[in-house]
């Protein structure tokens, strides 16, 4: 089970990551990029960052170039913003578990649309 200050450290991050993205990502551009969560290792040197891209796939495209290509950026306004010993190493991962979700969603009412028995 993570510490209380792992949680805190985890909250702390996702929150201040979805500001600096907010702030520095046009959503015209790239889409409606959101931090679904991070997880921290246990010596708070790296962290890893589950984001999803909302959008047309011409955005999501974009959006997942812009992001690795703006990694380190990011990494130095988040240790401009936040104050830890250590700023931790990101490793930003596009999480498509939502769309994943919303789509098997879509096929349950698809189904019972079809299925008049139930």
């Amino acid at each position: 089970m993570p510490s209380v200050r792992a949680a805190r450290v985890r909250e702390l991050l996702k929150r201040t990551l979805g500001e600096i993205i907010r702030r520095e990502f046009s959503t015209n551009d790239c889409g409606i990029i959101s931090v679904n969560d991070v997880q921290v290792a246990g010596d708070f040197q790296s962290a890893t960052v589950f984001l999803s891209i909302i959008g047309s796939k011409a955005q999501k495209k974009l959006g997942e170039e812009k992001l690795q290509s703006e990694r380190k950026r990011i990494q130095g306004l988040l240790g401009q913003e936040v104050v830890l010993r250590y700023t931790p190493v990101l490793k930003l991962v596009i999480d498509d578990s939502i769309e994943r979700g919303d789509r098997v969603l879509q096929i349950i009412q698809e189904l019972e649309k079809s299925d008049p028995a139930s």
